[in-house]
Order: structure tokens, then sequence, then C-alpha cells
């Protein structure tokens, strides 16, 4: 890792269900835990600003999700079981007991937000506050696609292409591809630390994580969905208090208009605010959003 964390957090590499997670922990000792999960197509260094911040109140975790950075990369199968939200949210859950903690908060990014949803919903006795920043439900957006959508987040769609063909593009050119998707979706904040960026291009050059990646992708257009549906006929939403953040000049904040109205049909209890930046609200307004999450997490 090229972008240093104090020394009061530890490095280890924990293997729930067999699968290497790489995992950071420190802070406060007596503090109630809190677990930060990375989104698209970043690391656990994405939380350089703000985990020290938190770590002041707070126990804090932080890890690669299976498929990123220095986690394991298994296959994906043939349904895409191996990269289903449902299967990273148990990772998560699993190495959380591990460290001894049953009940935790969990604040997720992009895809680390859409793991933190399904977590929420698996692991209601597990999750006690969901924090989801620059996401809405993956079932709501792909039941509202339109132009717009299309345009902007075409990724998705590439990404989720059979193999071997998004992976062959990718692998010809990873290091323009990560600074080209970084800088596309940076509005208005401030500029990513480069020694950060390096270190996402360093994780994105394995051909196993170009692979890890597109399967998540894959997952999120099958199986999440379907999982998504499942949940949706059964009536079940989530019972912790939810946070959202979003960026005001992101596609999330530009398009969607009420953003809460949207989450109030998944969760319970739902609060939060558009934040003055594009995607990446950590590493782009990482001041505002620690303020906006330590209002969240504290004790009331």
């Amino acid at each position: 890792m090229t972008v240093p964390l104090p020394s009061l957090f530890t490095r280890r590499t924990l293997t729930p269900s067999g699968i290497r997670i790489n995992t950071l922990s420190g802070g406060k000792a007596s503090g109630r835990p809190v677990l930060l999960l990375h989104g698209y197509p970043q690391t656990h260094v994405m939380w350089h600003h703000i985990a020290p911040l938190l770590a002041e109140h707070h126990t804090v975790v932080l890890t690669d999700l299976r498929g990123y950075g220095d986690s394991g990369k298994p296959a994906g199968g043939a349904s895409h079981e191996g990269y289903a939200k449902r299967s990273m949210a148990y990772d998560q859950v699993r190495v959380m007991r591990e460290l001894g903690f049953g009940e935790f908060a969990v604040v997720g990014h992009d895809r680390g937000a859409r793991v933190a949803h399904r977590m929420a919903l698996d692991y209601p006795q597990a999750v006690t506050k969901v924090a989801v920043l620059d996401i809405v439900p993956t079932r709501h957006a792909f039941q509202h696609i339109n132009r717009e959508f299309g345009l902007a987040y075409w990724h998705w769609f590439f990404l989720a292409q059979p193999e071997p063909l998004p992976e062959q593009l990718l692998g010809g050119d990873p290091d323009g591809w990560i600074r080209g998707r970084l800088s596309m979706l940076r509005r208005g904040g401030q500029p990513f630390d480069p020694k950060a960026l390096d270190e996402y291009v360093r994780c994105f050059r394995d051909p196993a994580a170009i692979h890890a990646s597109c399967e998540d992708y894959r997952a999120a257009a099958t199986i999440d969905l379907a999982d998504d549906e499942a949940s949706a006929a059964r009536g079940e939403k989530v019972t912790a208090p939810l946070l959202a953040l979003w960026g005001e000049h992101s596609f999330v904040g530009r398009h969607y208009g009420d953003v809460l109205a949207i989450w109030q049909q998944y969760a319970a209890k739902v609060d939060g605010h558009a934040l003055p930046c594009g995607h990446y609200l950590p590493e782009e307004v990482p001041l505002e959003t620690t303020a906006a999450l330590q209002d969240f997490l504290h004790d009331n």
C-alpha cells in the first residue's frame, strides 16, 4: 500500500469461507465498531482521509472486497454467485465475527454500498446502522433505465457482457481505464491523492482483478437482481437506521430527484442529504463526509 494509514491500523489476512480478505483495523478500543466498504474500481485505500478521523471515537475496520485490492479473487461461476452481493456480504460479516464484533455499523460507497444494503437485509441482527454513499438500490436503478441512465452508467452493461470481451479490452490499458473512470466522475471536490490513484492502478493491473470486477457487474444484473426482487416480494426492508449521502453533482444527485424518497421504499428509517461533489464523496469532500458519518454513528 502506498498511501499510509496511521500505525493504529493493524493489517491482517482473514479467510472467511476460505476466501482471503485483506483487513485493517484500529482506533478506539472501547468505541463501537464500524466497517468501511469501498467501491469500484478502488480498494480500502479510498478511506484514507476518513478512517483516521472516525478512529478517534470508533473501532474502525477496513477491508478489500473479494475480487478487489489484495483480497482473494475466486471464480464467479456460471451463475456469478461468487460475486453476488449476498456472498460478499457474508465475507464481511464473517470478518467482523472473527474480529469479535457480533454487532457493528457499516458504511459503503458504490459497490460497497450495495454489499452493505444486502448485508443489512440478510443480517439485521448484526447491522446496527448502515450508510450508503452515492447509490440508489440496484433494483430501483434497473427498473428505471432510460437514455440518461444508459449514457451515464454504460459501464454497467459493458462490464456485464459475457467473458472474455470486457476482460480483453480492459486488459489492454488498465491504467488508462482506472484513471479515466475516476477523473470522469469527480466533480467539484478536491483531487485524488496521486498515491491513492497509483494504488488503485497497481491492484487493477492484475488480470484476476479485472475478471473479478466484471463478475461483480455480471452478478448485479443477474443473481443480485433476483435476490432483490425476492426480498421485495417478501416485503423485506432494512430495519437498521439508514443514512444516504450522495454527490450534488453526481449522476445520483442530478438524475434521481428525491433520493431519500427512493430509499424510504427500501428501508424503515431513512435520513441523509447531498454533498457538494461528484461520485467520490470520501475523497472529494472528506471532511463533510466524515462530519455526516460522525453525526449518524454517534449514539443518541
